[in-house]
């Protein structure tokens, strides 16, 4: 009740303050933390009463193979677009004046969605820091490609709010001594972005390139992992990790939540807790039977072991 208490005071003051600072309060813990997200904002009680949450965890063996899901396909184009500390997550977003933009199509949609951001999750140990997690297993870290329906709505803040507005695929990232070469690209920038409201340029990414080397995924209906807890994201997460360097990961431990004068606590541990499936349907396009017959199985692709 306490608890409570407080953060209907921490809403006044938000409110008091102006809606436009609703972004900067929520947190990943404490009384501004994920179990309150939905009693801070009216606009974000889907966070405490939506039954689509993201993340969850997927269970192999409750997966439902779909034979009509279709190979993903991401445009070749590069993109460029900044680095953002928000003292939340570490973001990155396409610049607006983008002529090129990355379109994401097949797998699970029906329409064509146009990438937009990236968000970075980790924990400040090997033994956390993805969202969603496989069998149980949670990755140090998950980098989330968020993409917006172009088809149906003109931009992001139209479409999160809108039927199959967002798409969002997931890369668990794992610890290896080869890193995916188009991620050192934003590795190599962290140093630049150590405290919140910290930016910096990156130039010609390649969201193709970042994803790893597999056709195989699974895909549910779910919600941003971030206030307000859309339920419009269809989610594909992919069954392969990327991975980062000890050093890479070493640099990404070593930002702050807060500014150089007051850092605050490290940015790491920035997952949302696991949300119920309640009977939703998690579809993949791994044929079970037909891996028995001499190729590789999910058991031993769960936990994205290296070759």
């Amino acid at each position: 009740m306490r608890a409570t208490t407080c953060c209907v005071l921490l809403a006044t003051l938000i409110y008091n303050a102006g809606c436009d600072n609703w972004q900067e309060w929520w947190t990943y813990d404490g009384i501004s933390g994920p179990g309150y997200w939905g009693l801070m904002n009216p606009q974000w009680n889907m966070c405490s009463k939506g039954r689509r949450q993201s993340p969850i965890n997927v269970e192999p063996d409750k997966l439902l193979f779909d034979p009509f899901l279709r190979q993903i396909h991401l445009d070749k184009h590069k993109v460029s677009g900044m680095l953002h500390n928000t003292g939340q997550s570490l973001v990155f977003r396409v610049d607006k004046d983008t002529k090129n933009h990355v379109n994401i199509s097949g797998g699970p949609l029906a329409y064509r969605y146009q990438f937009e951001e990236i968000y970075i999750h980790y924990g400040t140990e090997n033994q956390q820091g993805s969202e969603h997690h496989i069998h149980g297993y949670s990755f140090p870290g998950e980098i989330q490609l968020y993409g917006f329906n172009k088809d149906l709505y003109h931009n992001m803040s139209e479409a999160q709010h809108k039927t199959q507005g967002i798409v969002g695929i997931s890369l668990m990232v794992q610890i290896g001594d080869t890193p995916n070469p188009e991620l050192r690209l934003v590795t190599s920038s962290f140093d630049k972005v150590k405290f919140k409201g910290a930016s910096t340029p990156i130039k010609h990414l390649s969201i193709r390139s970042l994803l790893p080397d597999t056709e195989q995924f699974m895909t549910y209906e779910g919600s941003t992992t971030h206030p307000g807890c859309w339920e419009t994201t269809v989610w594909i997460i992919l069954n392969k990790p990327i991975y980062i360097t000890k050093h890479e990961l070493y640099a990404l431990r070593k930002l702050m939540q807060g500014s150089q004068e007051a850092p605050k606590a490290p940015l790491g541990n920035n997952a949302r807790p696991l949300q119920p499936l309640h009977h939703r349907t998690v579809r993949t396009n791994i044929n079970f039977h037909q891996q028995n017959n001499n190729c590789p199985t999910m058991y031993k692709e769960m936990h994205y072991k290296g070759r």
